[in-house]
């Protein structure tokens, strides 16, 4: 076994860009290394691995997914790394915006930078622009607020610290600054995009299979900016690279590998499970969650098993290491969380007045996919991450929001519903851009949760620097006074996967 460093991983991607097929440095051997079947990526954590079993190397260079298809440099590959588990990271960006000065295809106004209209002359200015893609991993979408007739709200107010959203000619768009969704694991899927924009069919693998298609079409338009359709040949071929694509964690540094023992760690196992369509929902949805139950008598709350075989662990040293990991695997499953004000959940389920009355569930009333973790339907949720900056003339600092996420460097907006006149303050409207719906307002589907580390930042509009940061959002969002060992039990689980 071997490690690969990031900075191979970057040297890559940038070869890849410039059209080499790789370098000396970074070639496998046999199925191992990028020009195989077999990636492995170190991270802060441990050891990484992907795998891609339809056919084609890690590194498909020769694939549409790797090809310049547009006209400003950009492929799949720029904002879907395989050295960052197919997404990218702020790391990996500065350090691809220092070798090429700013340079990099993923450095473009069109949606790159805080603003289109940002200045780009310069280094310098260069460093300001793409500010929010350098520190939080963030793409801005520019999406203008739904014209139709059955819109249910209006925008008030926007407070951009870029001076773009909502004021400009291209239809006064706002500016949504949101990560690259991992293109891994994408057979666990139910939903495509945060706000499920892509989502056109739901419920089955064909559904997906159609999403992510008519998504590699819809991304190759707009980030790579070309300016006619790609054809349908290519978009399959994108498609069967991505659904090939299994990602996780195979080594910990603290508990080792995470493949003996009995663990079932690694994207191999991964790649066996299979995946039905709203099969454990709790809310007993249909696959295409057009119809709910609101209960599920067949949901099981021990969503992963992975460490299970673990439980023996209690001594010093490495066990002790596993013995967190299968501690924490069990506060995901079974920790008993009073879900309150969580739009999507209180608001359709609890019944009238009683959207700040608890419903008791777990972390996987939500992360209810087996072995994944995302959800089994489409079912975008509001849990406040998308909340604005407490103001400092309301106690706050100006940049944490009330649950402690860093968001003071997004837009502000402010919407009202024209039927009751109430107020909705956020950084991001969500779902609601595409149904025009006033509940969808703040609400985002949860990813896939399977290669975590070495993918920071988290959350929708990398908000959550650390796993740890996650975990303290939630134990501060649902008030669960969780111990400090609790907590590292809970990061150490999630590290694992």
């Amino acid at each position: 076994m071997h490690y690969r460093s990031r900075c191979v991983g970057i040297g890559l991607v940038l070869a890849v860009i410039g059209g080499a097929v790789a370098t000396p440095a970074v070639r496998g051997q046999g199925s191992s290394g990028p020009q195989g079947r077999i990636f492995d990526v170190n991270n802060e954590s441990g050891l990484a691995r992907t795998i891609n079993v339809g056919g084609f190397p890690v590194v498909a260079t020769g694939n549409a997914f790797f090809r310049d298809l547009g006209v400003n440099g950009r492929r799949c590959v720029t904002c879907h790394e395989p050295a960052a588990n197919m997404t990218v990271t702020p790391e990996s960006l500065r350090a691809r915006f220092e070798i090429t000065r700013g340079t990099d295809p993923i450095f473009r106004t069109n949606d790159g930078s805080n603003s289109p209209l940002a200045d780009t002359s310069t280094f310098r200015a260069r460093r300001d622009a793409y500010s929010m893609l350098l520190t939080k991993g963030v793409i801005r979408v520019g999406m203008s607020v739904p014209a139709t007739a059955n819109v249910e709200f209006e925008l008030l107010t926007v407070e951009d610290p870029y001076g773009y959203a909502g004021h400009n000619t291209n239809g006064n768009e706002l500016s949504l600054f949101r990560r690259p969704l991992p293109a891994t694991n994408l057979n666990f899927l139910s939903a495509v995009m945060w706000d499920g924009r892509e989502t056109l069919r739901k419920g089955s693998s064909s559904a997906i299979h159609f999403d992510l298609a008519d998504q590699s079409n819809s991304a190759t338009q707009g980030h790579a900016q070309r300016p006619s359709p790609i054809d349908e040949e290519t978009r399959d071929q994108i498609v069967a690279y991505e659904l090939g694509l299994f990602t996780a964690q195979i080594v910990d540094r603290s508990a080792g590998d995470l493949r003996v023992a009995g663990a079932q760690g690694g994207p191999e196992i991964l790649s066996d499970r299979t995946f039905t369509f709203g099969d454990n929902d709790p809310l007993g949805c249909d696959p295409t969650a057009t119809t709910c139950t609101g209960s599920n008598p067949n949901f099981d709350p021990v969503v992963f098993t992975e460490y299970s075989a673990w439980s023996r662990f209690r001594t010093d040293g490495r066990d002790a290491a596993r013995a967190a990991v299968v501690r924490g695997e069990d506060l995901f499953n079974t920790l008993a969380i009073p879900i309150v004000a969580v739009s999507g959940i209180n608001d359709d389920f609890g019944g009238p007045g009683r959207f700040n009355v608890p419903i008791v569930g777990t972390c996987t009333t939500c992360h209810d996919t087996p072995h994944a973790g995302d959800h089994s339907v489409p079912a975008p949720l509001d849990i406040g991450i998308a909340e604005p900056p407490v103001p400092v003339g309301q106690g706050g600092d100006g940049v944490h929001n009330r649950f402690g996420l860093p968001v003071g460097d997004m837009p502000i907006y402010t919407f009202r519903n024209r039927a009751t006149g109430e107020i909705k303050i956020v950084t991001d409207p969500g779902r609601a851009m595409i149904t025009g719906r006033w509940k969808d307002i703040g609400r985002f589907k949860g990813p896939i949760l399977r290669g975590l580390t070495g993918r920071a930042p988290y959350f929708h509009n990398g908000a959550a620097a650390t796993l740890r940061d996650v975990v303290n959002f939630y134990d501060g969002r649902f008030a669960l006074g969780l111990s400090e060992q609790q907590k590292a039990d809970l990061v150490a689980f999630l590290r694992s996967l």
